[in-house]
């Protein structure tokens, strides 16, 4: 009798053990489909967030300079009179790195952090006497509202400065930096990313 309840009891054990690694299996067999639809469906916003940057990174490039500058922003400007240690003073204060230098209406130059650099402190000028006017890039390369994005990129990179103003009817409108430019871009992607993805996960509605 013993021997058979001890036969009874191992036949008892062996079987909650197969149940439970039946359970268990049917457990990790669950996780791991969730895991690979998971996978599928970041690997979907992958592809869909690239075929986004391919497309609108050639569209924004497309368009005009004027959706990229704020009309109401500030334009740093100083008299050709100025100072370097005045101009130096107000790029530190106003952490930028160009002044534009403007007589009266007229824009007649642009100063730059390389100009500080290279035609004052490097010729060994006192930037107290120094005057912006002697030093300054005089008329430099301006561009229109309309010019485009991809053109305005294009045209910092092959002249090699970083600061271009824009320029309507003889009025100064904006100095943009290559790196508002590629800012205004990365912003751009950015925000169609977070609209793809939002609408990737969004629940199914029915109306």
């Amino acid at each position: 009798m013993k021997k058979i309840a001890s036969n009874a009891a191992l036949g008892l054990l062996l079987a909650q053990l197969c149940n439970a690694a039946l359970a268990a299996t049917q457990e990790d067999a669950m996780a791991t489909v969730t895991r690979i639809m998971l996978y599928v469906a970041i690997a979907f916003v992958v592809v869909a967030v690239v075929g986004v940057y391919s497309m609108k990174g050639g569209d924004r490039r497309g368009d005009p300079l004027r959706k990229v500058y704020d009309k109401g922003e500030s334009i740093h400007s100083v008299a050709p009179d100025a100072s370097i240690s005045e101009c130096v003073r107000k790029m530190n204060a106003e952490r930028i790195g160009a002044l534009v230098v403007v007589e009266g209406p007229h824009l007649v130059g642009i100063f730059t952090e390389r100009d500080a650099l290279k035609k004052v402190l490097a010729a060994e000028m006192d930037p107290r006497t120094t005057k912006v006017s002697q030093v300054m890039t005089r008329n430099p390369v301006c561009v229109t509202p309309a010019t485009t994005v991809g053109d305005a990129m294009e045209l910092i990179t092959t002249r090699r400065f970083r600061h271009l103003p824009v320029v309507q009817d003889g009025a100064l409108l904006a100095v943009l930096s290559s790196g508002d430019l590629t800012n205004w871009l990365m912003q751009d992607q950015i925000r169609e990313t977070q609209s793809l993805a939002a609408s990737a996960f969004a629940p199914n509605r029915a109306y």
